[in-house]
């Protein structure tokens, strides 16, 4: 699996959480920090990345396109960058479920 974090959350994310979703990455370091929703969902469709966002547009996006790609949507208000990672590694097995799915394409963390 791997997790394509949008620009509201840290880019160290993909470093933190190299050993359980190794080839994830960030909009950053890929020149779409300053993309449309539309560029970045694209990107995450042609490269086979499960987003990762804090902000309902690409939820809203997964129901107008479907999928792929799909969406993690993460609705905690602010909150330290280890704090989502720990969200993250304690949704692995949901997250895993979801990559699977053939019906759901948004998975909800709180």
């Amino acid at each position: 699996m791997k997790l394509l974090f949008d620009h509201h959350l840290s880019p160290r994310l993909v470093k933190s959480l190299a050993d359980i979703y190794p080839d994830s990455n960030h909009v950053y370091p890929l020149e779409l920090d300053q993309a449309n929703d539309k560029d970045i969902w694209e990107h995450a469709q042609r490269e086979g990345f499960l987003i990762v966002t804090k902000d309902a547009d690409f939820s809203d996006l997964c129901m107008l396109r479907g999928f792929p790609p799909k969406v993690i949507w993460i609705r905690r208000g602010n909150c330290k960058t280890s704090a989502i990672e720990a969200i993250l590694r304690h949704h692995y097995a949901d997250i895993e479920a979801l990559d699977k799915d053939v019906i759901v394409g948004v998975l909800t963390l709180l």
